[in-house]
């Protein structure tokens, strides 16, 4: 009987922990309404202003009610891009003439809302922009080849030799060994200079496996960019530079993967802007964001 009474007992406890289980797990729900997708209320170079609906308190009202702002990355993943107690923002840190997802998120001491409906929306244009048009149908294949354009969006001439354009990639199994050619431009090849960067991690200290988020595990891909710049030209208002063509290999030929590169894009025979390739005038972004 004692054994029986204890059996009993336990089943008692667990049927209770149970309950306390599903009642925790339901009580665990947004305390605040989702706030409407963001609205744009003015787009100018360098500046975007926001509103939208208020998140309200479901039941007994808790504290101040702040928003994030943020930009969706990818799965459950986001960038911050900025926060307020109102349901307004004005963002400055945006490029020019780039597509951005935005999507808000209340909380407060108490509470928080569900993510709110993402909005995507193009900055207006700066001084300038890219067009791209990618020549090589196979990412996988040997080599990446494609044209860049840059065009005057500005009201003023526009000197390309305060011009800087990164086509933004990453470089797989530790491997940053890249030719990078010109095959042709409008402007000739010989006043384009490029220059390769990249930007592997530190290498782990020597003793037990670390922690792969503080030291990657070795093959990592790891960011970098092609750099151009020039040393002559001048763009009137609308002008263009002209195709410029690049090629992108191994040394030896081996195979590449252009999927991860931020500034990839999958060929579609037209060319189209593409905002992540950045492009900074005088050091300032004038074009372009190169996260994900």
């Amino acid at each position: 009987m004692r054994a029986r009474r204890a059996t009993a007992t336990a089943a008692a406890a667990a049927l209770v922990s149970l309950v306390a289980v599903g009642a925790a797990r339901a009580d665990d729900t947004p305390a605040l309404t989702t706030p409407g997708a963001p609205v744009v209320v003015a787009n100018d170079p360098h500046r975007l202003s926001l509103t939208w609906t208020p998140s309200t308190w479901k039941g007994e009202p808790g504290g101040p009610i702040t928003y994030d702002v943020r930009s969706p990355i990818g799965p459950n993943a986001y960038r911050g891009l900025g926060s307020t107690q109102t349901n307004a923002v004005t963002l400055t840190d945006l490029a020019p003439g780039t597509d951005y997802r935005i999507a808000l998120q209340a909380y407060a001491v108490g509470g928080y809302s569900d993510t709110s409906a993402v909005t995507t929306v193009r900055t207006a244009y700066g001084r300038a922009k890219v067009d791209y048009l990618n020549l090589d149908w196979a990412p996988t294949d040997n080599q990446a080849q494609f044209r860049l354009n840059i065009t005057n969006t500005g009201g003023r001439p526009l000197d390309l030799t305060t011009v800087r354009v990164r086509y933004h990639l990453r470089f797989e199994n530790g491997n940053a060994a890249l030719t990078t050619e010109c095959d042709w431009a409008t402007l000739g090849c010989d006043h384009i200079r490029r220059t390769l960067q990249y930007f592997p991690p530190p290498a782990p200290p020597p003793g037990p496996t670390p922690t792969p988020t503080v030291y990657p595990v070795p093959g990592t891909p790891f960011p970098g960019w092609v750099e151009l710049t020039f040393d002559t030209g001048v763009l009137a208002p609308g002008a263009s530079s002209g195709p410029i063509q690049l090629r992108l290999h191994r040394p030896n030929w081996t195979t590449i993967d252009e999927r991860d590169d931020p500034s990839w894009q999958a060929a579609t025979g037209a060319w189209t802007p593409n905002s992540r390739i950045t492009l900074d005038v005088d050091g300032v972004r004038e074009y372009g964001d190169n996260w994900g």
